[in-house]
Order: structure tokens, then sequence, then C-alpha cells
């Protein structure tokens, strides 16, 4: 049994008050944070919602009917993530990650992502905009967001075996409908879809190689990614992480695999391509193989929060500084003294006496500011 913990959310308060500082400066992409890092990826939460209760993100025994979700009013409009989106481009965001919760589940989703694919970056060039989803209802919304201009699609998705796949959701959601959303944003004209495998060690690790030869030669890039201590209620203990290593040590002894370069600096996938020339798969390490020197990330909460970190336990608030007639140019600057302060390195400290000093005792929910 998980314990009930009920994971950070605003109503615990507001979040840290950023501040913008004087003299304004003129937004600029070249800000480093304490060590040495940039700002190019942005993930926005649209909900804290989820269909699903995943065992190590959403647990039921914590998400159940009486939990207390954000109302609609707490939650960034449309108008206020595009607003913010463009504040973030000037500052040398290119990539934009849209995350829940279930993102799906937003009303109205396409219409943010029609309004997001006209932000354009200083250069005048759009943003990469991706969407990470779990599938269940891609079927009925594919050709609405590749219409809307969604560019890219990753897709969470813990094996094929029905009864294990239903374990791990635990919503009895059938693994058919998920493979189904798939085949159905194939369809619609998305080329570049990756699938998200998150492994549990004796849960469903031996779902590993049928995974690999599913998505082997489809053109979707499959990733596997360790097991992480997420927030407070997943109830993550070191045992059930099965290292990246073994992930592709398995792989290879099926389908022979060769490592493969980095498409950009800083991408947390590392790349193997299979040696017949039929694909590639990566594997996301953040246990075992930190890559926080290299993270250029922030998040987004759904309520507006800046998270500088996965693992972090306190943001900041911009919601506030949207709603209070703040202009972008101080919103700008905002974010600028913010990024320039953070020293987030929480893997490489995971479980030292430092890390648990620098977390406390409670970590905000993956599902409050995506993952």
């Amino acid at each position: 049994m998980v314990e009930k913990v009920i994971p950070i959310r605003i109503d615990e308060g507001k979040g840290l008050t950023p501040s913008f500082g004087a003299p304004l400066i003129e937004p600029h992409g070249h800000t480093q944070d304490a060590r040495g890092r940039t700002l190019r990826d942005l993930r926005i939460s649209v909900t804290d919602r989820c269909n699903f209760r995943c065992t190590y993100c959403m647990p039921k025994e914590v998400f159940d009917k009486n939990y207390p979700y954000l109302s609609h009013n707490e939650l960034l409009s449309f108008e206020e993530i595009t607003r913010l989106t463009s504040i973030f481009s000037t500052l040398g965001v290119e990539k934009i990650r849209l995350t829940g919760g279930e993102p799906l589940l937003r009303k109205n989703l396409e219409i943010l992502i029609e309004m997001l694919s006209q932000v354009r970056t200083p250069e005048g060039k759009p943003l990469d905009l991706t969407l990470t989803t779990n599938g269940s209802i891609l079927r009925k919304k594919a050709v609405a967001l590749k219409a809307a201009g969604l560019q890219r699609l990753t897709v969470s998705l813990d094996g094929l075996d029905d009864a294990i796949f239903k374990k791990m959701n635990d919503v009895d959601f059938p693994v058919a409908d998920v493979l189904d959303g798939i085949k159905a944003a194939q369809e619609a004209g998305f080329e570049n879809i990756k699938v998200n495998m998150v492994v549990k060690k004796g849960v469903n690790d031996h779902e590993i190689v049928p995974m690999a030869k599913h998505f082997k030669a489809s053109g979707v890039i499959l990733r596997f990614i360790e097991f992480m201590d997420v927030g407070s209620s997943n109830g993550w203990n070191m045992a059930e992480v099965l290292p990246s290593q073994e992930v592709i040590a398995r792989i290879n002894e099926v389908f022979p695999l060769e490592s493969a370069q980095a498409n950009y600096m800083g991408e947390v996938a590392q790349r193997w391509r299979y040696r017949d020339g039929s694909g590639e798969i990566g594997v996301i390490s953040s246990v075992t193989q930190t890559f926080c020197h290299e993270c250029t990330r922030a998040r987004i909460s759904t309520d507006g929060q800046m998270y500088l970190c996965l693992f972090a336990n306190e943001g900041f608030d911009f919601k506030t500084l949207l709603r209070s007639g703040k202009s972008d140019l101080e919103i700008a600057n905002a974010v600028m003294n913010t990024w320039a302060l953070r020293d987030d390195h929480y893997s490489e400290l995971r479980g030292s006496h430092t890390a648990k000093l620098a977390t406390g005792h409670r970590k905000v929910e993956m599902s409050y500011i995506g993952g």
C-alpha cells in the first residue's frame, strides 16, 4: 500500500515571488544558470488530471475520487500560456512540450496548439512544438492536433502484455487502444513519433524485447526510461530500477545495436541504432547516468508556477505576474533572474544527505509539472 501523501499544490502557498529587478534589460537568449546551463526547452503542463492511475505517477491510493484537483480559474488560460511562451521564445527557448496529467483531457487543446504554432523566435522561426500523451484518446484527436500545427508526439506505453499494461495503468485500459492511437497519429501524418516505456524491475522488464520487436522498423522511436523518484507518492524504490545498460544488453542479444550520436546538445536520451538499419531506440538514464550538467529545461505547472527541476519542491509564481499587469519586459527579466540563480542538480545528489536537505521530505508531483 502506498502511503497517502497529498502532493504539493498551489493551495499550500503561491510559491516564491520572482524578481525582475532594476534596471530592466532587453530579453536575450544567453542567460546562464549557476552551472553554466542556458535555457532552451520549456515544458508546460496544461492539466493536472489524468484518466490513468499509473502506479509510478498518479497511484490510485493518492489520486482517488476525493483528490482536490485544481479548479478552472486556477489554471493558466490559453492566452496566458501563449503569452508566456512568447516571452520565453525571446529568451532562447526553441522547444515547447505540452504535458499533464494527460494533456488531451484539456478541453479544446487544439486551439492552444494553433495559438502556439504562431509564435516565432527572434529569428522568425517557428517553435518545435510537441506533446506527450498516454494515447488513450489519440484516435479521436490526432487529425485535429496535426491540423492545428502540432509537429511531434510522444506516447507513453509501458508494455504490450495486456495484463501487465492494465496493472500499470490501474484503470483496466487495453493496450490495443493505445496502439490504435499511435496508428491514428501515423495516418494523420505525424512522422516523428516516440514511445516512452518506464521500466520497473520485476514488473514489466520482461516486456523490453517484445516492445523492441514490435516497434522495430515501424518508424516509431522507442525509448526506455529508468523508474525515477519523482514526487512523494509513487513508492519509489531503488531495487525496482533496471539500469539502462541492462536494457541495451537485453535488446542487443536479440537485435544487435550500435551507439549513435546525439541529435543536439542536451538531448536526454542516449541513442542506439539497429545494426541492420531498421531504426533506433533510446534510453533515458536519470538514475544511473545523470545528465544534470547539460539540462536546459524549465517547467511551467498547470497553475503557472515555474519549476527549475523535475525533482523540485518549490516553484516561482508567474501566474501572479501575468495577472497583475506586469509587462512582457518585466516578466522576461523575472525569468532571466530566476534562471540565473538556478543551481538544481538533484540526480547527481540522489540518495545523499545533501539531496534530502535540498529537496525536503516532499517533491512536486510529475502530474502537476509534467515529465
